[in-house]
């Protein structure tokens, strides 16, 4: 292959191409093992679609319906750039007998649309608006691979994890908020064979930067400090967008916007310096001076003194989470989490928030009993060696896969083996 992320160059004999697909997928599902001919994108991706758990006779399931659906794509950035991508991609859709889709960032096909025959195929893989096509849910496929490898990629037939998908064909491309670079989802174009081709990659492609550009034009600048956002999930040195700059802000400047961030009526010195530093020799000479370099990082007007506080509003992702939690969108409050808050910061009042949040939403997630967001967070580096989150996993979802890596960390930690409990009940629709 002269470009790995093409599914199928021209001149190649597909039917050849899917009888070695075929037998290379059965030789992973079986023994673990990929043969050569297998694109190192689809290898990858399956080795991710089997630690998450996900079994080749699988299928989507349906998260959002109806009014929740309905209102959840009212208020997603995309649909401001839904006119656009019909335009470029609906009439290719509809004279092709594929389909348009549409996903979040976390997988979520929002929008299907396109020749009637083919949607009605679709609907019986549950390809339909509401479903959740991440790897982690349904294993590799253009959309969810798309997003969790943030590169524009084509999958073909067998490639696809999932045996039930792979008489078909897909492409897709992320698109990325122009403002901050975070992937909002993925557009793409699902059919036949006949899409295997490097042109309808390389047409998704484009059409995806096309609603980048769209987006950008409808996000006006920032031209003013009227607002700032904040960045501190998964990162020790956070980052700030003020005035239309992105500021990658120092360990401690980090967690002194993040405390300032929960205290809007303002901060003391002491107060500060208590939740700041463990060593209680810190004298409050060193927080001045820190407070006046992140002062002059800002620029005029956004820190006050007397008490120390935020002149202007700041919306940071620790909020964002917070917000969803409190309102019971686990779903959400789980996709706007990055990873722990500032995890290498050991400042007393971060340590207490940093534990404090992930472990709300990690009740949250116990609680739910929700096998795709109990994977998600299993297999995230913070989760990886959750014994109680794997033992809800392995209760909802009990894959080889995942009583095997629980039955690990069991022995451990020298506890005894548990996979096999009762199940929960199951959460009411």
């Amino acid at each position: 292959m002269t470009d790995p992320w093409v599914a199928l160059e021209p001149g190649a004999d597909p039917v050849q191409r899917v009888r070695v697909l075929r037998r290379a997928h059965e030789a992973f599902t079986q023994r673990g093992t990929v043969a050569l001919p297998v694109r190192a994108v689809v290898a990858d991706s399956w080795r991710r679609s089997a630690k998450a758990g996900v079994g080749p006779e699988g299928t989507a399931r349906v998260e959002l319906t109806d009014g929740d659906l309905g209102s959840y794509r009212a208020e997603h950035p995309l649909s401001r750039v839904m006119p656009l991508v019909r335009e470029l991609l609906g009439t290719f859709a509809s004279d092709g007998e594929h389909l348009l889709a549409v996903c979040d960032a976390q997988g979520r096909l929002l929008w299907v649309e396109g020749d009637a025959a083919t949607r009605r195929r679709a609907d019986r893989m549950n390809f339909v608006p509401g479903a959740r096509w991440a790897e982690s849910a349904v294993g590799t496929n253009a959309p969810g691979t798309a997003v969790a490898v943030d590169r524009p990629v084509q999958v073909f037939a067998a490639e696809h994890f999932i045996r039930r998908v792979q008489p078909w064909t897909c492409a897709a491309a992320p698109v990325h908020d122009p403002r901050t670079g975070r992937v909002l989802g993925a557009v793409d174009i699902t059919g036949g064979d006949g899409l295997a081709h490097p042109h309808s990659l390389g047409f998704v492609q484009a059409v995806a930067r096309a609603a980048e550009s769209q987006l950008a034009l409808l996000t006006p600048p920032r031209a003013s400090a009227d607002a700032l956002e904040l960045a501190a999930l998964g990162r020790d040195e956070a980052q700030l967008l003020v005035r239309g700059r992105k500021i990658r802000l120092s360990r401690r400047h980090s967690e002194i916007l993040v405390l300032l961030a929960r205290h809007p009526e303002g901060l003391s010195g002491d107060e500060l310096l208590c939740a700041l530093y463990e060593d209680e020799s810190v004298t409050p000479v060193t927080l001045r001076a820190e407070l006046a370099r992140l002062r002059r990082l800002l620029g005029p007007g956004l820190l006050g003194s007397r008490p120390y506080r935020l002149m202007v509003p700041l919306e940071s992702d620790v909020a964002v989470v917070e917000r969803r939690l409190e309102t019971g969108a686990v779903t959400a409050a789980a996709s706007a989490y990055a990873g722990p808050l500032l995890p290498g910061s050991q400042a007393p009042a971060v340590v207490r928030l940093r534990r404090r949040l992930a472990d709300g939403l990690r009740t949250a997630l116990i609680a739910g009993h929700d096998p795709d967001l109990l994977a998600d967070w299993a297999h995230a580096p913070w989760g990886e060696d959750d014994l109680e989150v794997w033992r809800v996993l392995a209760a909802v979802r009990p894959t080889p896969a995942v009583r095997s890596r629980l039955r690990e960390l069991e022995s451990e930690l020298s506890v005894p083996t548990s996979w096999a409990r009762p199940r929960p009940r199951p959460r009411r629709q």
